[in-house]
Parts: C-alpha cells; sequence; structure tokens
C-alpha cells in the first residue's frame, strides 16, 4: 500500500513546487466575514507581474484574502466593490512629499494628493520639524508655529512630531527623513562653515536618535541653506551615524545643472565612504545645455551599481521643476539668517547683480540656466504685485523697467521671500529615457492642495503627478506598460524604504488599495491652470478606510506612521 502511494504523493509536491505565486487558488487569513469585497478588477499587485482578474477581500485595516473573480460570491461582506473594467493596485508611495504644514496646522484631507491614489507621503528633502531646540525656536517668527514645535524637543522629538501629525488625523500615511537643514539648524543655525568637533558630536547623537524614532535616514538639499554649507566630510559623518540603523542618503544634489556629473560624483561618495544607499531626488540635467549629460548620469549610476554600489534615483513627471523664488541668490547672503536683511542693503546690489548673473558664480543658479523667460513667478500676496501671478520673470523684469537680478531681488523684498517659481528646464526625450530605468521611481515634489482654498499658483505635479504617468506615458506613449508603472509607484518605493507591510497587493499586508479606470484616469492641472483635481481614481482605501468613493473625498483620516527600519519603540 505505501508503495501505491509513493508516486501520487510525489506528483502532489513537484505539481506545489511549480505552481507560480500567482496561483487562482484563494489565499486567505481568519475567517470567512469580510469588511470589504473588491470584484471583478484586474489586478496589479505591484511586483511589476502582468495583471489578472481577480477579487480582493480586506477585514480591518488588512487584506484578508485575494483570489480568481468569483471567490467571494458566497462571502458574507459588509460592502461589495464591483471594479468591472477597473485596476485594482497597491496605494501609491510618494517619495518626495511636502506636506508638512498641511498636516502640522492644516484640514490633514491632502485632497490633491489621495485624489491621485497617493496613501503614504515621506518628507523630509532638506528639512524636518523635528527634532526641535532652543536654537530652532527661537528662530520661528510665527507664534502659532513655535507653539507647536515646542512640542517636538525632548529626545524623541522627532518621533513625537511624527506622532503629533497622525493624532491630528492625516488621510495619507506619513513618514520622513531627518532633513540635513534640521540637522545643520540644531548643531550651529543658519550660520556657514564647517561644524566643530562638538558639533559633529552633537549632530552624530541627532542622528542616531532620529533613526531610533522612525527616520528613514538622511535628506539633505544641497542648494539651498543652511543646507548648502554643509560639507561632503560633514555628510559622510553623518552617514556613518544612520549606518547601523539602516539608513538611506537621499539628496537634492549640489547641482543638477553645470555641474550635475560632479554633484552625482559627491553623492556616490558619501554614500560609498558613509556606507549607506544612495538615492537621489528627482533626477534631471537641468538646461538645454545640460541635457547631452543624462546618459552619462545613467551610465554613472549604472556603472557603481554593476559595481556593487547602492544607487537609484525618483522623478516627477514635469518638464519643468519648481521651488523658492530665493534660490538663485547666491546663498552667501544667507548666512546666518539675514537674506533679507542683505537684500535691502543698497551697498550689496551691484555685486549681487553680477554674481546672478555670471554663468559659474559657485552656486547653483537654475535662474540664469533656464533664463528669464523660462521662469514663471507665482505666490505674490501683495495686492499691487498680484498683476504678476503667473508671468515669466522677463515679462516682470519688462514691466518694472529693471533687469531681471534686481527684479528677483526687488520682488523678493516685497513679499518677504515668500515667492515661489516655476523653472522650465528639462528635456522630454530626456525624461523618457529616465523613466525606462528598473531604479526609477516617481515623488510629487509638492504639498497637498485643495482647489476650494488655494491662493496664487503652484506647479500642476501638487495635483497630477501620478495620474500623468499613465495618461501620458503608460496610455499615450506606451513609454513604459501599466504593471511597470505601477510597480515604480509603490512596491519600488517600499523596498526602498524597508517598509515591509505595504506596497503590494498581498494577503495579510495593509489595506491600502485603489481602483482606478486606466482608460480615463488623467491629470487635469497645467501650468496656466493648476488648481484643478485629476480623474479616473475611483476609490483609495488606506489602512482599509476609504477615503475616496466613487472619485469623492469621505472626508476620513485613517492614517498611520509609517517608520525606518531603525525604529525602536
Amino acid at each position: 500500500m505505501r508503495q501505491r502511494l509513493a508516486f501520487p504523493v510525489l506528483l502532489v509536491a513537484f505539481v506545489g513546487a511549480c505552481t507560480p505565486l500567482r496561483t487562482p487558488i484563494t489565499r486567505s487569513i481568519g475567517t470567512s466575514a469580510y469588511d470589504l469585497v473588491i470584484e471583478n478588477g484586474r489586478i496589479v499587485d505591484g511586483t511589476g507581474a502582468a495583471w489578472s482578474y481577480g477579487d480582493l477581500a480586506i477585514r480591518g485595516d488588512r487584506i484578508a484574502a485575494i483570489g480568481p473573480r468569483g471567490a467571494f460570491r458566497d462571502a458574507r461582506t459588509s460592502q461589495r466593490i464591483d471594479a468591472t473594467g477597473h485596476v485594482v493596485a497597491p496605494g501609491f508611495i510618494d517619495i518626495q512629499a511636502h506636506s508638512l504644514w498641511h498636516y502640522l496646522r492644516g484640514n490633514g484631507l491632502a485632497l490633491s494628493m489621495v485624489m491621485q491614489g497617493i496613501t503614504t507621503a515621506i518628507h523630509g528633502e532638506g528639512s524636518s520639524y523635528g527634532p526641535v531646540n532652543d536654537r530652532i525656536l527661537a528662530a520661528e517668527s510665527d507664534t502659532a508655529m513655535r507653539r507647536i514645535l515646542a512640542g517636538f524637543t525632548g529626545p524623541r522629538g522627532f518621533g513625537d512630531w511624527l506622532d503629533h501629525m497622525v493624532a491630528r488625523g492625516t488621510a495619507q500615511n506619513v513618514g520622513s527623513f531627518l532633513g540635513d537643514g534640521t540637522l545643520r539648524r540644531y548643531v550651529k543655525g543658519e550660520d556657514g562653515g564647517p561644524l566643530s568637533a562638538a558639533e559633529r558630536d552633537t549632530a552624530r547623537a541627532m542622528v542616531a536618535r532620529a533613526m531610533r524614532d522612525g527616520a528613514f535616514g538622511i535628506a539633505s538639499a544641497l542648494i539651498y541653506p543652511p543646507n548648502t554649507y554643509a560639507s561632503t566630510e560633514e555628510l559622510i559623518d553623518a552617514a556613518e551615524a544612520m549606518a547601523p540603523y539602516g539608513g538611506i542618503y537621499i539628496t537634492h544634489m549640489r547641482s543638477e545643472g553645470d555641474k550635475f556629473l560632479e554633484a552625482m560624483d559627491e553623492a556616490l561618495r558619501i554614500g560609498r565612504e558613509g556606507g549607506v544607499p544612495v538615492e537621489i531626488y528627482h533626477l534631471k540635467a537641468s538646461g538645454p545645455r545640460n541635457w547631452p549629460k543624462m546618459p552619462l548620469a545613467i551610465a554613472k549610476i549604472d556603472s557603481a551599481r554593476t559595481a556593487g554600489q547602492d544607487v537609484q534615483a525618483n522623478m516627477y513627471l514635469y518638464p519643468a521643476g519648481g521651488n523658492s523664488f530665493a534660490s538663485c541668490i547666491p546663498p552667501k547672503y544667507a548666512e546666518g539668517g539675514k537674506l533679507l536683511e542683505n537684500l535691502k542693503n543698497r551697498s550689496l546690489r551691484g555685486t549681487m547683480v553680477a554674481e546672478m548673473q555670471a554663468r559659474d558664480a559657485g552656486y547653483e543658479n537654475l535662474c540664469e540656466i533656464a533664463g528669464p523667460e523660462g521662469v514663471m513667478v507665482v505666490g505674490f500676496r501683495t495686492p499691487e504685485l498680484q498683476r504678476f501671478e503667473g508671468k515669466r520673470l522677463s515679462e516682470i523684469a519688462a514691466a518694472l523697467g529693471t533687469t531681471w537680478p534686481e527684479a528677483i531681488i526687488d520682488l523678493n523684498v516685497a513679499e518677504s521671500l515668500g515667492l515661489g517659481e516655476i523653472l522650465f528646464l528639462m528635456s522630454e526625450e530626456n525624461m523618457r529615457l529616465q523613466l525606462k530605468q528598473p531604479w526609477m521611481k516617481f515623488g510629487t515634489d509638492a504639498g497637498a492642495q485643495d482647489p476650494a482654498t488655494a491662493r496664487g499658483s503652484t506647479h500642476p505635479r501638487a495635483y497630477g503627478n501620478f495620474p500623468r504617468i499613465f495618461r501620458k506615458y503608460v496610455r499615450e506613449e506606451g513609454v513604459l506598460p501599466l504593471e511597470d508603472a505601477v510597480r515604480k509607484a509603490s512596491s519600488a518605493v517600499a523596498t526602498r524604504l524597508s517598509l515591509t507591510d505595504r506596497g503590494v497587493l498581498k494577503v495579510g499586508l495593509k489595506a491600502d488599495v485603489i481602483v482606478f479606470d486606466p482608460a480615463t484616469i488623467t491629470d487635469h492641472a497645467t501650468f496656466e491652470q493648476p488648481h484643478q483635481l485629476s480623474t479616473g481614481m475611483r476609490d483609495v482605501f488606506v489602512n482599509g478606510v476609504a477615503v475616496v468613493r466613487e472619485g469623492r473625498h469621505t472626508g476620513a483620516k485613517p492614517g498611520q506612521v509609517v517608520r525606518g527600519p531603525g525604529y525602536r519603540p
């Protein structure tokens, strides 16, 4: 009898070993009662595997079961959603979000973001709101903001800040890197120059504490003060401090223009000598004279990876960037927090103008690279200047009867450094090339917006970055397939950040799930009319709770804190 059973047993074992991961057999956890069943969708699980028709069930904040169409037809559930004609995918993870103010002082709904299908927002480029010390508090002029920041001064300041945002209510999950600008402000304020030995010791201790609080690593933004004052050696020192906690060095490099390749060499050195992976924020070659450098940059990343160094990058999907209008002023004038004071100093004007007009004045001047006709100025609050909202710097300078560098100085003084700029710098050909790279991911590089309350202009990426991927580069141009676009928007970021509980559709993981129509998902925001929500993202669930249903925000705020691998509860 045992002899007769041997072959069937071996056959079953062989068949089980050869069964693909995407098996039609229903997988589930717990009992058969669910809170939600999503039926008849085209499941794109986030791994890059080919889509397949199937159903997905949610219980609580977890994915409870995944199976073929009809698998849960008879299961008890509180709600059923028919996803016929729609993609069911993991929620998108924005690796470069800027919604910190929104979560500290806004309503937490993140409308423009969740309507893109973004369920998790990762912050920290250059700055974070924790930890805080007396030096940082003293520099904060807003009384209400100073009162909030005072709550993040303890030994767990970074973690307290993250917990505070979620306690107020967030529609997205939130996490953050430790901003290198915050690190500098904590130990040295707004002053330039190298850190002293004592300051470096303080910085290393601060990095270790932030990593234990759940920071994903250190995020530098090396064209903005005080980040720009950090030396390569200082950044290597900080990287060494976070290496034992699995941290990542993520960077807005010192140059994306004329010193693009040299800046990349610096980033690679920091990762190599600091013993940490490197992630490059919004990879781009800025300005026509630098466009030919992109294939060389990609080759440099591929070469480093071939040699065993972990280097990756991310991008947004527009040919224009955006930042502070004051960033075109030489950063040395911002030392000590005296930028506005120095702009008002008439004796410095001639030197400032000459430096801004120079092709290489020792800093990254994107206004010079883009040219005044490639700079759109936004964010005017002064009534007599609001006629310039969304106008090009060349137009504004002509209207004021002055040169474009002088217009930069005068407008920054008039608006107390509150203006933004949109810089038309990138090549669509390069963007398509970047999209095809296996190590590419996506970030909005923007903060949450609401068309009903928005004032002035903004970059359209705040409303349309992720839908633009699927409308323009998947559906219309076929630059990359649907499955790879979903992977780069979800699991690629989760893997990069060591987030093991979300980012793919898998039983037992957090139920960050989106349902969208691949034939209609569309970004509507433009540079001229940016305050327009994207459409086609029908349903968005964050930790199993509906944040968007039938294309409308539900008002729910079920977001949780997500933390890096060094987190110590």
